[in-house]
């Protein structure tokens, strides 16, 4: 499974003209399942992610995790983190999970998300969607995790 953290003053995801799910200050997750994740893959990933000490402690050094400050979490599917590149100029994406996957990873990754953290928002799977988003920072972390 592939992550990208994006610490955010706010965020959100739009469909159309309707937004979907919003946060004001906290982490943006962009999710992307991979062909071998598991329940346990999803439930690693989430906790990862909200255990990540990228908010400011009063002394200004990233020491605080997401529910140290209060912050929402925005979890976003993005097939498109499993781009391969390797090769000529248009991206492949056959390292992203299939659909059928890909969306009960996510419903999980959700699922759990919302069992573990007190605010919890999402994008919309399958979805053409606009993200918005106020980097704060600007921290962007990268993470995978694998069975």
């Amino acid at each position: 499974m592939i992550g990208l953290v994006q610490r955010v003053a706010s965020a959100r995801v739009t469909v159309g003209e309707r937004v979907v799910g919003a946060i004001g200050r906290g982490t943006l997750l962009f999710l992307c399942a991979e062909p071998d994740d598991t329940e346990a893959t999803c439930d690693r990933m989430v906790a990862k992610v909200l255990a990540l000490r990228i908010f400011a402690d009063a002394a200004g050094k990233m020491n605080l995790d997401l529910a140290a400050v209060g912050g929402g979490l925005l979890i976003v599917s993005q097939f498109t983190l499993a781009a391969d590149t390797s090769r000529g100029n248009r991206p492949g994406f056959s390292g992203a999970a299939g659909a059928a996957l890909g969306l009960r990873v996510y419903e999980r990754a959700l699922a759990t998300a919302r069992r573990l953290h007190g605010h919890v928002a999402a994008g919309e799977f399958g979805a053409n969607m606009q993200v918005s988003l106020v980097n704060d920072g600007p921290v962007t972390v990268p993470i995978t995790v694998r069975d």
